[in-house]
This record gives C-alpha cells, structure tokens and sequence, in this order.
C-alpha cells in the first residue's frame, strides 16, 4: 500500500525506530509529524514526563527553544513586506541604545580597548546574526566581554534562567556593552533574535507576542504557540529532562514549576516560544509552499526564497565557529539554517529549518514536497533527530 506521498510499510517502519527512542528511555514520549503532497501524519509515543500516565498528543506543549528564532524571523520580513522596516536600513531608529557603537580591538581584551564601528548595525545583520555580538562557540572563552553579559544579566546562552529584565531595560544593558566584532563580519548565534524581537516591537508599537499573534499565530491557526502556558492548558504541558551522567536523564524543568507557566518579563525572540507539533508543522508547511496557507499568502514567494537562501560567505564561515562540521553542509538564510552540500540520505541541498536545545526539530524541503517536525523535551539529543529525519526520506514513495 501507498499514499500519495508515503510508503505506508515504511511509515511503519519509522514508527518502530521513533517508538524504540521512549522504549530505551532516552525521552518519556514524544511526537512527530510529516507532510507531504497534500498527506499530513501526526503521531505521538509514550507520555508527557516520567512516571506520568498522561499521554502524548499532537497538542501536547513542547518549550522550542531555538525554533522561536524562525518565527521572528518570518514575522520581521512580514514587516518589510508592509515597508514598516526595511532591510539595510540601520535599527538605530527604533533601537536608539544600539546607535554610535563601539568594538573591542580584540575578542579576550578588555572593555575600554574599543574601536568605532565602521557602519551601523541593520535589520539584515539581525536576520543573519551578524550583529558582532552573541553566543561565543569557541573551546574555552572567559573572556571579559561575556562575563560582563552575564553580570548584565543578559543571558547569551541557554534558556533558562529567564531574564528578570523587560525588553526596555535588556537593549539599554546591551548598549552599554561594546560588540565583540565589527557589523557584518561574523556569524553569531542567539543575541540577534533577542534584538530582532525588540525591534519588531519597537517598530510596531505592539508587544512581540502580538506581532507574532497577527502575522503568523493567527493566520496559520497556531492556537497553542507563545511565549505562556496558561493554567487551563498545563496539563498538555510536557516536563523537560536533561543527561543525568550515567546514561539515564533527570528532571531538568516540570510543567506546574515552569518560567513558562508564568508570563515573562521579556519575550525572548531566541528561545521564548511553546508550542505543538500541530502548530509548528503548520508554520512549516506555509514555508514549503513559499509563504502561501490555506488559501492565504502570509509572505510572498520572493520574500521566502530570500529567507532559505545562503547569506554566510564561505570567509565569514571560516572564522564563525559552530559545532563541528556544521559549516561543511550547512548555510544560514533569515533565521534559519539551509543545507548546501548533500552528504547524507537527509541532507537535500535547500532543505532549511532549524533545531530546539530541548529537543525539538523542525525541515522543509522543496525539492521532495517534504516538511518534518520532531517534538521531543530531552536536551539535544541527536541520535533522535538524525533517526528522525533518515526514517523520514526512507518513507517517501518516490
């Protein structure tokens, strides 16, 4: 038997291989969903958190994490479509604190040893992550400018702690920093979506949430998504585990004790949102579509095929370090991540999507018709997502 865009015998085979991950107890459950030719499956394994009899669901509520980076990202280029923000233009004028900056002459000096910056920071160094300043991935950095973030308060890492600070006080904490490199020069993970969101408000004059709510929740029927879990929806609220050392994995956020079952006091645009499989494939089925949805068009083609092209130049990669290889195959569009070399059964050339530090993942694939999303809330685990994805290809009828 066969689908229109599924083998169903291999469909069942990739049950087998995603139940086996809560069978050997790296995660309590989880859920995932695919897409493809007009064929949606949602399927869930196992329960909500360890020792709970409360199953998965295709409603069940997953921290994404990461996965936020790509909505804000969308919903700032739904802004440039109604020229309310433009891409080169500099953020200085709805981000006033990150006007006139400064730069450390080297990444490990100290704070006063600055240079001025040789050109403003833009919407489009935001979407790229080229702001020059974010999360350091090299081996060992205590350098003083991040341990003056994290004095600040201004959480360039993880998600948890959440930020005690509102969106005003976070951008004027940040502007007092300097960058740690000069606009445009390298690729740096996490604060960008953080300012991204800030602007998005700024320039609005509406909450973050909202912007979101109107120009892509709403009109994709993503009822669940946003950066609270309300009480009346806790018990759909999955517990996040984290590697306890020895194989096994240990509580590492439960649901009734959550940050996400209070509101925040900024909505982080890096790693703020909740979310479901139902919801987030939705998202993910408007991109491969090229920004159309149920009949409605949410981006224009155009506007989608910029935002899943390459932007990283091959120098900019070289001295922008991320987990090993990630360079070797993949580019980084407008908030997401976009395959540029095939070495693998699921590594398509123009495949984009990106993953959730707890868990979660999230591809669309123009060239197969294909969209994928994997929720878990175990920390990284990437034996999951690369089964996940392999079981996914292996599925397809042609």
């Amino acid at each position: 038997m066969r689908g229109e865009g599924f083998t169903c015998e291999r469909i069942e085979r990739m049950r087998s291989v995603m139940a086996g991950h809560v069978e050997h107890g790296e995660v309590p459950g989880l859920v995932w969903a695919l897409h493809r030719r007009g064929e949606s499956l949602v399927e869930a394994v196992g329960v909500q958190a360890v020792g709970s009899k409360v199953p998965m669901r295709g409603d069940t509520l997953f921290r994404i994490t990461s996965m936020t980076k790509p909505v804000v990202a969308a919903a700032a280029l739904a802004l440039v479509e109604e020229c309310r923000l433009r891409l080169d233009d500099p953020v200085d004028r709805f981000l006033p604190e990150l006007a006139d900056r400064r730069v450390l002459r080297r990444i490990d000096g100290p704070l006063d040893e600055t240079v001025p910056a040789v050109r403003p920071i833009t919407l489009r160094d935001l979407l790229t992550f080229r702001m020059g300043f974010g999360m350091s991935m090299e081996p060992s950095s205590h350098w003083p400018i991040e341990q003056a973030a994290r004095e600040l308060e201004l959480c360039i890492g993880p998600p948890l702690p959440r930020t005690r600070l509102d969106a005003d006080e976070w951008i004027r904490r940040l502007g007092t920093l300097p960058l740690m490199h000069q606009p445009g020069a390298r690729w740096m993970y996490n604060t960008a979506s953080d300012v991204l969101g800030v602007l998005l408000a700024r320039a609005t004059g509406e909450p973050l949430e909202r912007v979101l709510q109107e120009r892509i929740f709403e009109p994709l029927g993503m009822r669940d998504t946003g950066f609270l879990v309300p009480n009346e929806k806790l018990g759909r609220f999955a517990s996040a585990y984290e590697p306890d050392g020895t194989g096994g994995i240990r509580l590492h956020d439960g649901a009734e004790e959550s940050p996400w079952s209070r509101p925040p006091a900024f909505a982080a645009g890096r790693d703020g949102l909740v979310s479901t499989a139902n919801d987030y494939l939705a998202f993910a089925r408007m991109l491969l579509d090229k920004g159309r949805y149920d009949g409605r068009q949410l981006l224009s083609r155009r506007t989608v095929e910029v935002m899943v092209t390459d932007q990283i130049t091959p120098a900019q990669k070289a001295r922008s370090p991320f987990d090993p290889g990630f360079w070797d195959r993949n580019g980084w569009g407008f908030g997401v991540s976009v395959i540029t070399r095939r070495d693998g059964i699921a590594a398509t050339p123009g495949r984009f999507g990106w993953y959730g530090g707890y868990g979660t993942s999230w591809f669309s694939d123009p060239q197969e018709g294909l969209a994928g999303v994997l929720m878990t809330q175990r920390m990284l685990p990437p034996e999951i997502f690369e089964d996940f994805e392999v079981s996914a290809y292996q599925a397809l009828t042609d």
